[in-house]
């Protein structure tokens, strides 16, 4: 690795490169009016407001979905206005708008968030059915478009919103805008930024242009707002400055547990909750949730882990009772381990469902795409997918996707660990803390810095955690050096190398505890 030795000031233009020169404001948000289709669905919800009509929301069970469809019943609170929203249910229901879905609707108007793109089943239903379907997506448009009313999605090719990076919430927040427009209502659009930050950052939307400084003000506002949901959160991470990775790590999982393992109406009720009493009762199921979540992953990972074809340029495992709810996490899981592409599924009644999920450059989606009459259904994007298959055919799926597979680039194989540079430890301190505090919030296309330590002696390790699985490595960089470091390897077991050397890449963080603020060094890789 060739690496440049960074400087304070040399990591200071590094990270300033990554962004045009103008840091964009809330006001530099382009005019919602400027979606496809957003002002006629604006009217004509706002008509459908006036003339008293059932309007029904249906929304989706991930973080994206469930804060989408928490926006939209806030705000019909405030007008106010009966809206019913409902969340499919992952297991009974499947995914988004359905045939399934709509036996139980009965509406004048059926609005979707964050779904809808592909439902070309469900617009035929209500169009016999004389309902109103508006779709609001932010996923890719197939080749067959729904017949609905209206669809608002940047995706769509006619589409000209100057930034079309956004997340379902996004969209319906935008729209939302217009409506409170349409009815000349006293709205506070900034209101929801608290919920709209938690939706751009666990739907890992890049954290460029207006995409920052809708997170940066929703980071910011989680610490003042009088959402009970925002109380909640901000008594549970107890921190001055919340950033997107206490997000990322500690509050989209739990969000997203309840659709994973039950029902997501579980979250979206800790969202809408009307006080903090309410909202600490769905949290605290929230976490039971996503603790049962991590048993059950850790173990079908292991599972799957025993029925892996090492000589596959692309992972196919399946198993009967395999939880479908994390399927997706075991694939990433697969890919960590491996390091190849992998898809999970769970067996039952004959049917596999499951995920996929990539690694490097290579788009799954297309391999996927490429074998799809192996296939009962399929869909998703280039690093992550979802299907749905008969189980006899799983074999030959896999033998497809592996021989279409070796017609790939071996490069493309490789994981992407973007190291920024080598520091020198004696630079690593709370003035290099606040300098990287600087850039944040990090996520998406703007990664927090990674940095490499080559051949630094070991100097001792302890093993921490309640079950030992941590590790504390003590090392210094260079031998002349009095100065050494610490560097935690979480999920690693790290035994004293014979050479007593390691050379590992690591993130700088900020600890606190206790009132005390100290820099800590993450492990990413050992290498």
């Amino acid at each position: 690795m060739n690496l440049e030795n960074l400087t304070k000031q040399s990591l200071y233009e590094l990270l300033s490169s990554r962004f045009s020169k103008e840091e964009k404001k809330l006001s530099d948000i382009p005019n919602p009016a400027l979606l496809l289709n957003a002002p006629e669905a604006a009217q004509k919800i706002a008509e459908a407001i006036r003339a008293n009509k059932k309007i029904t929301l249906v929304g989706d069970y991930d973080v994206d979905g469930v804060s989408s469809t928490a926006i939209v019943v806030d705000f019909f609170r405030q007008i106010p206005y009966p809206l019913e929203a409902i969340i499919p249910n992952r297991f009974r229901d499947g995914y988004g708008v359905s045939p399934n879905v709509l036996e139980r609707i009965d509406a004048d108007l059926v609005i979707t968030v964050d779904n809808g793109i592909s439902a070309v089943g469900a617009a035929a239903i209500c169009k016999e059915r004389g309902i109103d379907l508006i779709i609001t997506d932010h996923h890719t448009p197939g080749d067959i478009l729904p017949d609905a009313t209206l669809i608002v999605d940047p995706k769509l090719a006619e589409c000209t919103y100057p930034f079309s990076e956004i997340c379902g919430a996004q969209v319906a927040w935008l729209l939302m805008g217009l409506i409170k427009k349409e009815l000349g209502l006293q709205i506070d659009m900034r209101q929801f930024l608290d919920i709209l930050a938690i939706a751009v950052i666990a739907d890992i939307m890049p954290l460029i242009d207006i995409n920052r400084a809708i997170v940066k003000e929703g980071l910011k506002l989680i610490s003042t707002s009088q959402r009970p949901s925002s109380i909640i959160i901000r008594d549970f991470l107890n921190k001055k400055v919340i950033t997107s990775e206490d997000i990322a790590f500690s509050i989209a999982p739990r969000i997203n547990s309840a659709g994973r393992l039950e029902d997501a109406s579980i979250a979206l009720e800790f969202y809408i909750a009307k006080d903090t009493n309410a909202a600490y009762k769905q949290f605290e199921l929230l976490g039971q949730l996503n603790e049962l979540r991590k048993e059950t992953e850790a173990q079908t990972t292991k599972k799957a882990i025993l029925e892996v074809n090492e000589d596959d340029l692309v992972i196919v495992v399946s198993g009967e009772g395999w939880h479908e709810g994390v399927v997706g996490i075991i694939a990433s899981r697969l890919v960590d381990k491996f390091g190849k592409p992998a898809i999970v599924l769970n067996v039952e009644n004959g049917i596999a469902k499951g995920s996929a999920r990539s690694i490097g450059d290579v788009s799954i989606y297309e391999l996927i795409k490429e074998n799809d009459s192996y296939l009962e259904k399929f869909g998703g994007h280039k690093m992550a997918a979802g299907m749905g298959l008969k189980a006899e055919n799983i074999a030959a799926f896999r033998t497809a996707i592996n021989e279409s597979a070796k017609k790939i680039d071996p490069k493309d194989f490789e994981p992407k660990e973007m190291i920024s540079g080598i520091l020198d430890t004696d630079d690593i301190d709370l003035e290099l803390l606040s300098l990287l505090e600087g850039f944040e919030p990090y996520g998406e296309a703007n990664l927090r810095p990674s940095f490499l330590l080559q051949d630094a002696e070991v100097v001792n390790i302890k093993l921490m955690g309640a079950d030992k699985s941590h590790s504390r490595i003590e090392v210094r960089q260079y031998p002349h050096q009095r100065k050494t470091v610490e560097i935690i390897a979480f999920r690693t077991v790290y035994e004293m190398p014979e050479n007593r050397k390691i050379t590992c890449s690591y993130k700088v963080a900020k600890n606190e505890f206790n009132g005390k603020v100290n820099v800590q060094l993450l492990c990413n890789k050992i290498y």
